[in-house]
């Protein structure tokens, strides 16, 4: 019978894997972003710092930059909230909580 299941439910299995899949990969291209626009906050404050660009330049750019790692970061927040365990994490042996051998009085598992 667990065959015939497994066997049944492998399309199911078999989507929720590339779904999962497709949510990895789009975590670590928010967090590349994050990585990419905080490397460009650092470029701007030696731009600064030398002299290439005035303060009027720098708290725009430093402006527009904080918004979007702000919003990439809350977006990050957000998934980590409403992801589900992984399926790894379920018990995926289907066991109840009994012991083989664990009865009452009456014959039943426990």
């Amino acid at each position: 019978m667990l065959l015939v299941d497994d066997i049944l439910l492998f399309p199911v299995h078999s989507i929720m894997w590339v779904f999962r899949e497709i949510g990895e990969i789009a975590q670590k291209e928010l967090a590349g972003e994050a990585t990419s626009i905080t490397e460009q906050l650092r470029v701007l404050y030696m731009q600064l710092e030398t002299g290439r660009i005035g303060e009027a330049e720098f708290d725009a750019g430093e402006k527009l930059l904080l918004d979007r790692l702000e919003a990439i970061e809350s977006r990050l927040d957000d998934e980590g909230e409403t992801q589900e365990p992984d399926e790894d994490e379920i018990d995926e042996s289907g066991a109840t909580g009994w012991t083989s051998g664990e009865t009452q009085g009456n014959g039943r598992p426990e």
